[in-house]
């Protein structure tokens, strides 16, 4: 990247090594203004909820992880609707999360009569699964590829990931992460299983910690997956020292200096500070956005255009966060919107 891409200083907070470029102040800019539409849409607001044309054109996750749709669904519907008995709510989490997908969950209760551990029969939830591939739809989200290992003896991938629920299961799960006392700890647990790896199983114990099952702060620690590599790339000629989870930690920590130094009004979740998970989810975001906004900017993957365009949901969307968390406001207590 050429020096002329770097800011014309360096803000105090940074280390002296650390050099952002011009997409460093892009990502502050993004994070305001896409919290922003978050805000105008649960207002009532009618669309075009921003003046942005790519951001109006191209789909972006919220700010915040928990804001998403998928994450909303899987709050409410999924981890606090159901039995909240250790097991039965571990084996809906890691059933909803291996799929990742709505329209799957839905289909699994429908055909099922619900989604219960005690109800549990690998042929059931086998059948209902090949034949909705048989008839041509799609049972896992795109939002990232989840592998197919065949470690377990089975030749498809979903059958792979029933098996893999069941080792999970058979092996108390859900006792084990009760007894961790670090979110690292119950990472450590999930990324041991085939098929997991450091990205998933940083997601799936991201997921779990929504629960009741464990209470782990988010600003514990993070793992900065592809996108979230490629963000940071784009935003720093160098990095210095730091690691990529290193700049996660410290863009959280200075969130509210640069908000300010930028001029803009950011307004947090109901007084919620951006967690690393989010800080990485971001730069997974202007990983995106740069594509467009600051296309001589390169990045790590190479990619130079945005795939999804932004479609209206006309699902009512309620939002409503881990009461653990202690949001307390009446738009984050089940206000509608469509998304």
């Amino acid at each position: 990247m050429k020096r002329e891409h770097a800011l014309q200083f360096a803000p105090p907070q940074l280390p002296p090594s650390v050099r952002p470029s011009k997409v460093f102040d892009t990502y502050w800019r993004f994070a305001a203004e896409r919290q922003e539409i978050f805000f105008r849409r649960i207002a009532g607001a009618p669309p075009p909820w921003s003046a942005d044309p790519i951001l109006r054109e191209f789909k972006f996750t919220n700010a915040y992880r928990a804001s998403d749709r998928v994450s909303q669904y899987l709050i409410k519907r999924v981890i606090y609707a159901g039995d909240q008995n250790p097991d039965e709510l571990t084996f809906r989490i890691l059933m909803f999360k291996m799929f990742n997908r709505i329209e799957t969950w839905e289909l699994l209760e429908e055909s099922l009569g619900g989604v219960s551990f005690a109800a549990y029969d690998f042929d059931r939830y086998d059948s209902v699964l090949t034949k909705a591939m048989a008839a041509g739809a799609r049972i896992y989200s795109a939002a990232y590829i989840m592998p197919s290992g065949g470690r377990n003896g089975e030749s498809k991938k979903h059958r792979d990931h029933l098996r893999l629920i069941e080792r999970m299961m058979r092996d108390s799960l859900a006792t084990q992460l009760q007894r961790c006392s670090s979110m690292r700890q119950g990472f450590e647990i999930l990324k041991a299983y085939p098929m997991m790896g450091d990205f998933l199983a940083y997601q799936f114990i991201t997921d779990i910690n929504y629960s009741t099952l464990t209470d782990f702060s988010e600003m514990e620690f993070t793992v900065p997956g592809p996108g979230a590599r490629d963000g940071i790339h784009k935003c720093f000629e160098s990095t210095g020292q730091l690691s990529p989870a290193d700049v996660i930690r410290m863009m959280a920590d200075i969130q509210e200096e640069q908000f300010v130094r930028l001029g803009l009004h950011f307004r947090s979740l109901w007084g919620r500070l951006l967690q690393l998970v989010d800080c990485q989810n971001l730069f997974c975001e202007i990983s995106k956005y740069a594509r467009c906004a600051h296309p001589d900017v390169g990045g790590l993957a190479g990619r130079t255009r945005i795939k999804q365009k932004y479609r209206m949901n006309p699902r009512l969307l309620r939002y409503w966060f881990p009461p653990k968390w202690k949001i307390d406001h009446p738009l984050a207590d089940g206000y509608g919107t469509t998304t």
